[in-house]
């Protein structure tokens, strides 16, 4: 198993600072979806005017006319628009480019527990006092420490137990940091992942606001983005939104 290397340019966030920003770019992305609402809005009442002006075409040519009238106010209207969004798209992947980075102080609860509690007096002196334990004892130990949620004991068992044989280890350092930091392990987890979909998903509707068409490429990795939230599951995926965003999207008239 090759030796794990150091991510040492990476960006550091703490979990106050995750969803600080999971917030913001929340916030960002409906300012900037909210835009785009009120552009296709627009267009809907300009496109009722002018068929109603047109009623007195011929029906063959006016179909034509009015996609033409719709295709150009909308241009008008995202031209208008742009530096609003543009602002809002630049901040969302400054955001967006922070957590990525920061992703890699949250590989595991192991991680969390360990580095939560270096420079512990207590934790160096518990090492000290299991270091000749035998397996019996730290089981014990184990199960006391889950059961307190004590985490300086927690941490000096799992840095105990990392020096036997995976053969002979009387637990598993993984579920005991669980018990620990696994919670909050899962919710940031959802949250890195939550803010990546929401960028992704505003970069998108820019696109095929700009151009009329998505990314394919894109549109696949925002639902994978999904499915990963609803797997992890540390809070409740945001049904609102998802009607929200259909309903924005039923809402846009055809040129």
């Amino acid at each position: 198993m090759p030796a794990p290397t150091a991510k040492l340019g990476s960006h550091w966030m703490s979990p106050t600072d995750v969803r600080t920003a999971v917030t913001r770019i929340s916030e960002n992305r409906n300012r900037h979806r909210a835009i785009l609402v009120r552009v296709n809005e627009m267009v809907g009442r300009h496109k009722g005017e002018v068929e109603r002006s047109l009623k007195s075409l011929d029906a063959k040519d006016r179909p034509s006319v009015v996609a033409k009238a719709v295709s150009g106010r909308r241009a008008e209207l995202i031209r208008e628009t742009d530096e609003a969004r543009t602002l809002l798209t630049r901040e969302l992947e400054g955001l967006r480019r922070s957590v990525q980075s920061a992703t890699t102080h949250y590989r595991s609860p192991v991680q969390m527990l360990m580095r939560d509690t270096l420079g512990s007096e207590r934790r160096s002196r518990i090492m000290q006092q299991i270091a000749s334990s035998g397996a019996a004892e730290l089981a014990s130990l184990a199960e006391f420490a889950a059961a307190t949620g004590d985490r300086d004991l927690a941490a000096a068992l799992c840095g105990r137990v990392a020096d036997l044989p995976r053969g002979s280890r009387p637990f598993s350092a993984a579920e005991l940091a669980d018990v620990m930091c696994g919670d909050l392990h899962r919710e940031l987890s959802q949250a890195m992942v939550e803010a990546e979909r929401r960028v992704l998903e505003a970069l998108q509707e820019e696109q095929e606001a700009a151009t009329g068409k998505g990314n394919p490429q894109r549109a696949m990795e925002i639902a994978m983005l999904k499915r990963r939230e609803q797997e992890i599951g540390a809070y409740a995926h945001d049904d609102d939104e998802a009607d929200e965003d259909t309903t924005a999207s039923d809402e846009t008239p055809a040129a």
